[in-house]
């Protein structure tokens, strides 16, 4: 009798925040019967100090970098993964699965795709690091604690954003966030998705309702732009979440939210 080789499941973190920062959701995984990872963006070191310590390594990769290293680590492995990404990563997810490249995805608090069209201004307060120097777009940039807090921390104490900080932050590109500014004005952009694809694998969107850097309103006009799929497209929302519903305190709900969902999909450690 064949035992069935569990169910892979890969993480994709966003901009300034470590892979390392998924561990939590590693092991919660692993105890539940998948098979997790959290590979690093192109360039990222291992650990947070050596992040912070060569910033320049990470500098430089655009969002078509990012998918084709992810689309290499998936090639790799024994069946399609589910896809889990927060952020830059939901949109990394998103266009993998629109590839076919995986059995489903769970986009969290999601970077804007393109056709999507609202821009609202804590959004552009949180991005104003990167967009404050043009030169930016081919530097990393990092957050200072004040900034991480209105960016990832705002929706929870003073005092766990610090912490946050200083355990998982790092200094991200900005070629992804230009990139995706310029969306809506380029054919051709990196940010857009396959989002007809009817054949796909489900996708479950995520949104945080105090989220600074993705409100709401983001993620529900991503929603709108799979109308023309037939694919299961579902959303949740976590009304008193910020940005940083991945790595704080409530990282749980979140993360048995997501189990549940993939149960729901058949795709249980054990399917």
């Amino acid at each position: 009798m064949t035992v069935p080789l569990p169910l892979p499941v890969v993480f994709i973190h966003g901009l300034w925040l470590h892979s390392t920062s998924w561990q939590p959701w590693i092991d919660l995984f692993r105890a539940e019967g998948y098979d997790p990872s959290a590979p690093g963006w192109p360039g990222d070191p291992d650990t947070v100090a050596e992040a912070r310590q060569s910033p320049e390594s990470i500098a430089g990769h655009g969002i078509d970098d990012v998918v084709a290293h992810y689309a290499a680590l998936i090639e790799a492995l024994p069946v399609r993964p589910v896809l889990i990404g927060h952020s830059f990563g939901g949109m990394i997810a998103q266009k993998l699965l629109g590839q076919d490249r995986a059995a489903a995805a769970v986009a969290i608090d999601a970077a804007q795709i393109k056709g999507v069209l609202p821009l609202p201004l804590s959004a552009l307060k949180a991005t104003l690091p990167v967009f404050r120097n043009p030169a930016n777009r081919h530097r990393s940039v990092s957050l200072s604690a004040e900034q991480f807090r209105f960016a990832f921390g705002n929706a929870v104490a003073e005092e766990e954003s610090a912490a946050l900080y200083e355990r998982w932050t790092i200094p991200a590109p900005g070629k992804p966030l230009y990139e995706a500014a310029a969306a809506n004005f380029n054919p051709h952009s990196p940010a857009k998705v396959d989002t007809d694809n009817s054949g796909r694998g489900p996708l479950l969107l995520v949104s945080g309702g105090k989220d600074h850097t993705v409100p709401e309103v983001v993620t529900r006009a991503t929603l709108k732009q799979y109308r023309h799929s037939e694919a299961v497209t579902d959303i949740i929302s976590f009304p008193d979440r910020g940005h940083s519903l991945t790595i704080d305190s409530g990282w749980r709900e979140v993360a048995d939210t997501v189990l549940t969902w993939l149960r729901q999909q058949n795709l249980g450690a054990g399917r």
